[in-house]
């Protein structure tokens, strides 16, 4: 039988790996104040599936992988858990929160409308060169689809809906809506292989780009609703 020193000193996690996985992540954030650091650095990690849903994490843990105190990982963790992406387990540690098919049928709910309002919002906005730029976008998904890179394709999925939202040039909206991105990226990531392949969504996002051309804000309205409405449907058989 384990003495209790031993159960303290054991590790929830490979910190030799979740270093090397981290590594990327922790090289591109170049937020210098710590406890803002440990934020970005646990939220894209946490966002990117290195750290999965379910997992639970110890302060000392995350302090060893970031090479920082425990008092800006407590902080980090802390305002995660505010957020409702971690929860505190008296005694054992932070546990990440899983995705619940229930929440996320709540937040696609929310979410079809307001994206679907920004899409209607931007088509009176959105200028010629960045028209283009979304049709790039789609192009680049599926060359990512034919190669097989759907991770690649998620990034790329998520990057065209931002750049929608982010013409329509209301920022409330924005802010609404980016407290739910990192729960939907996720969703995308973890059931992306189970669902059949998503060329149906190139097809639903060159529509929504067709109608921002004709300047028709109710039909973009109208086509990303039902792109949404879809996605979620499919993800939520995935779960």
């Amino acid at each position: 039988m384990k003495d209790q020193h031993t159960k303290n000193t054991e590790s929830s996690i490979n910190i030799e790996k979740v270093k090397q996985d981290l590594e990327p992540i922790i090289i591109n954030v170049t937020e210098r104040k710590l406890p803002q650091r440990a934020y970005q650095i646990l939220r894209l990690a946490i966002r990117n599936l290195k750290l999965l849903p379910g997992k639970t994490i110890l302060e000392r843990e995350i302090a060893e992988v970031l090479g920082m105190s425990r008092t800006p990982v407590r902080e980090a963790l802390i305002r995660l858990q505010t957020e409702g992406v971690v929860k505190l387990i008296p005694r054992k540690g932070f546990e990440i929160e899983p995705i619940e098919a229930k929440d996320l049928r709540e937040i696609y709910e929310v979410v079809e409308m307001l994206e679907g309002l920004a899409a209607k919002l931007s088509t009176t906005t959105i200028q010629q060169e960045q028209l283009s730029e979304l049709e790039t976008l789609i192009e680049q998904q599926e060359q990512a689809i034919n190669e097989e890179n759907l991770a690649e394709w998620a990034r790329l999925d998520n990057l065209f809906h931002f750049k929608i939202i982010g013409y329509a040039e209301n920022k409330r909206l924005l802010n609404v809506i980016d407290v739910h991105a990192d729960l939907l990226y996720r969703a995308r990531l973890i059931t992306v292989k189970k669902r059949p392949l998503p060329f149906q969504s190139i097809i639903e996002h060159r529509a929504i780009v067709a109608c921002m051309r004709a300047q028709d804000g109710e039909a973009a309205q109208a086509s990303m609703q039902s792109h949404r409405k879809r996605a979620r449907n499919e993800i939520l058989k995935a779960l």
